[in-house]
């Protein structure tokens, strides 16, 4: 019997985020040690079981569901002009749920990866990261389309909402430690009360995203160049208009606190926030210290990812 398998990455956003819900640029990078896996196996004929394995969750995918894994499922066998084929489709992740690492989409790409793979049809990153989009609709209410876009692509990216994603060159590799801060926080919801702020103080927000915009494009020439202990300056002013925005917490902020004390060159929280994830940009030799600071201020799990530069290819 084949079984078909396939995996996704989880994604940081760098810098940038909330904003580039508002049309800003964002720089987005993968997590690819930390990761997202479907298995599939197919039988002739009866229906597709899906078994969501973290969760003990089971069902039989109906056409009409309003699941959002249901819905990336409909329209990936309708990307891959085919009719809905029968089996078990297995999902496992080890990417926490609401922690801003895109589980949603790495999970939703996986699930497009193992379909795609058993018909044996090879889906671009762009048509892979556009069918996911349609269940990140579901999950978050209004995405920019960067968590699809970053995971799809598998790489870093600059990313401006309604126009092709453009990958970014990194000059010298950069170590990132991501600490948990054992809060779930649900991204539709910190989402949809940022925009009922900028709807009620929209001058005042809309600064605020401009802020960011021009943060974002001096992170852009610090990565692309090498510089990154200016990245990780730029990460940290990153962190006070988040803080503006109000999309911090206390659990967090202690976090980026502990790592910047331990030699970080800098830390932010990551994604929607209010909980989940926080990241500090860490010089090599002080991997170990900031991994243990952010433990002993409260981080639920750590991980640490390095994400490819230049040199490294030389």
């Amino acid at each position: 019997m084949t079984v078909y398998r396939a995996s996704a990455c989880a994604k940081i956003i760098l810098c940038g985020e909330h904003a580039v819900v508002y049309g800003r640029p964002a720089i987005a990078v993968p997590v690819p040690d930390v990761r997202s896996h479907a298995t599939f196996t197919p039988v002739p004929r009866g229906h597709l079981h899906v078994f969501l394995d973290d969760l003990g969750e089971a069902w039989t995918w109906q056409e009409n569901s309003p699941h959002p894994l249901a819905v990336v499922i409909r329209h990936t066998f309708a990307a891959l002009g085919t009719s809905p084929l029968a089996g078990e489709l297995h999902l496992h992740s080890d990417i926490p749920i609401g922690g801003g690492l895109g589980s949603s989409a790495s999970v939703a790409t996986a699930v497009v990866r193992v379909l795609a793979r058993a018909l044996d049809v090879d889906l671009s990153p762009a048509r892979v990261a556009a069918i996911v989009y349609e269940g990140e609709r579901i999950w978050h209410g209004t995405p920019s389309g960067i968590d699809n876009t970053v995971i799809a692509y598998e790489q870093p990216i600059w990313f401006v909402k309604g126009t092709p994603p453009r990958p970014i060159r990194v000059g010298r590799s950069l170590t990132l430690v991501i600490g948990d801060s054992g809060i779930r926080a649900a991204t539709r919801e910190v989402v949809g009360d940022v925009r009922r702020r900028w709807q009620e103080e929209r001058e005042t927000y809309e600064a605020y995203f401009d802020h960011i915009a021009h943060l974002v494009r001096q992170a852009r020439t610090a990565l692309e160049i090498g510089d990154i202990p200016t990245l990780g300056r730029l990460l940290d002013e990153n962190q006070y208009w988040l803080e503006r925005i109000g999309v911090s917490a206390p659990e967090l902020e202690r976090l980026i606190r502990a790592a910047r004390e331990a030699g970080a060159w800098g830390a932010k929280l990551a994604g929607a926030g209010r909980g989940g994830n926080m990241i500090a940009l860490v010089p090599s030799a002080r991997v170990d210290a900031v991994v243990q600071a952010l433990r002993s201020a409260g981080a639920v799990h750590t991980y640490r990812t390095t994400i490819p530069g230049e040199e490294t290819a030389q």
